[in-house]
């Protein structure tokens, strides 16, 4: 059940929001900061029979919703008219940097039949850890309030973008991908250093690792998946790799059959820009019923591979596979398998290593609206 809307003849202080909450499930508004169980506010008096919420739980987590619900005295319910709820992002070093700071968290809803749904992509994000504390209210007809005290503080975590989130996400990555450009190999920049680890320590294979929190914030690959870097993307006038890179002056090049073909599936994982006019597009691809396939599956939308708006292989006349990239986006490929040297050629190139176009923790603009969708970024 969505949480009602509140009446707006209640007295609070006037919210930076006031124009975005008039058409959101649940109204908010912001109360005076309170201090150990007690609200501080002067329009709100105590009441110590009103009942203070017991055995919280959080239930039904989304990227920007979540179920709340508690156990209280039934005998005093009739006269509860409202819930009061503290919702705080719980602040620690890896914390969501693009949260509307500006946004209050104490929310006001008309009491409804427990459990009750909070929602809201403009105070909640993906991803996020999260306090909240309830308070059972009364309204008197002076207008203000009778409120219980504050009840435990309770600690939840937001979830990752669910597969409609990441259709949305692949929808507007599709609507800018433009033509498809032909290519023949998938190539891997590094440091000389890597490439001499790889040999030296791994039996000269890329074992894969886990992937980075570069992108969406709400990305379910980000800290999950392992799987093993590429770029395909080539230079429109040459047809071929471009010579300049941010990873490192050394190159793996493998033809593209060799880790994309028939027998592998592909998945769209992200689209996200950071504050710069391209963008980029995270693909991966798995090898059929591997560890990472599996973990794909539950989780990613899945492409054609002959018939996609980022990367195909398709088969010719003669037997022979083609491929082709977009070429309007900036494609990451991420293979979920170990990667053998011995499969491809290792050399150096000419161009320079430009620092400054690493994605590696690269955060999302949340501003953009060419990549962000209606959800915590």
């Amino acid at each position: 059940m969505e949480v009602p809307r509140v009446e707006h003849s209640i007295s609070s202080p006037t919210s930076p929001c006031e124009d975005m909450i008039k058409n959101l499930s649940l109204e908010a508004i912001q109360l005076c900061d309170r201090e150990g169980n007690k609200s501080q506010d002067s329009g709100i008096a105590e009441m110590e029979e009103l009942p203070v919420p017991q055995h919280i739980k959080i239930s039904n987590i989304t990227c920007d919703s979540f179920k709340i619900c508690w156990d209280m005295d039934a005998r005093v319910k009739e006269r509860i008219t409202h819930y009061f709820i503290d919702l705080n992002k719980k602040e620690n070093k890896n914390s969501n940097k693009f949260k509307h700071k500006d946004v209050p968290t104490k929310l006001v809803a008309k009491a409804v039949p427990l459990p009750m749904t909070v929602r809201g992509h403009w105070f909640l994000s993906p991803r996020t850890e999260y306090t909240v504390a309830v308070q059972t209210a009364s309204k008197q007809s002076d207008g203000d309030y009778a409120v219980s005290e504050w009840s435990e503080i309770i600690e939840f975590c937001t979830a990752d973008y669910s597969a409609v989130h990441l259709t949305q996400l692949l929808e507007k990555a599709e609507a800018i991908a433009g033509r498809m450009l032909r290519f023949s190999s998938f190539y891997r920049n590094q440091h000389k250093e890597y490439f001499d680890h790889v040999r030296e320590a791994q039996g000269n294979k890329m074992l894969p690792y886990m992937k980075d929190n570069s992108g969406s914030h709400g990305s379910p690959i980000s800290g999950k998946l392992h799987g093993v870097l590429f770029s395909c993307n080539t230079e429109f006038n040459t047809g071929k790799p471009p010579q300049d890179s941010p990873y490192g002056r050394h190159r793996f090049e493998v033809l593209a059959e060799e880790l994309f073909h028939p027998k592998t599936n592909l998945y769209f994982g992200d689209f996200y820009c950071m504050y710069t006019a391209y963008h980029f597009v995270i693909l991966v691809i798995a090898p059929e019923g591997s560890e990472g396939d599996d973990f794909c599956k539950q989780r990613l939308p899945a492409l054609d591979l002959t018939d996609n708006r980022f990367l195909t292989c398709t088969e010719g006349e003669d037997g022979r596979l083609a491929f082709h990239h977009a070429q309007d986006v900036i494609l990451e490929i991420i293979f979920t398998e170990p990667v053998d040297l011995a499969q491809g050629q290792l050399a150096e190139i000419s161009g320079h290593q430009l620092m400054g176009t690493s994605t590696i923790n690269a955060k999302k603009d949340p501003s953009c609206k060419t990549c962000n969708i209606s959800v915590g970024r």
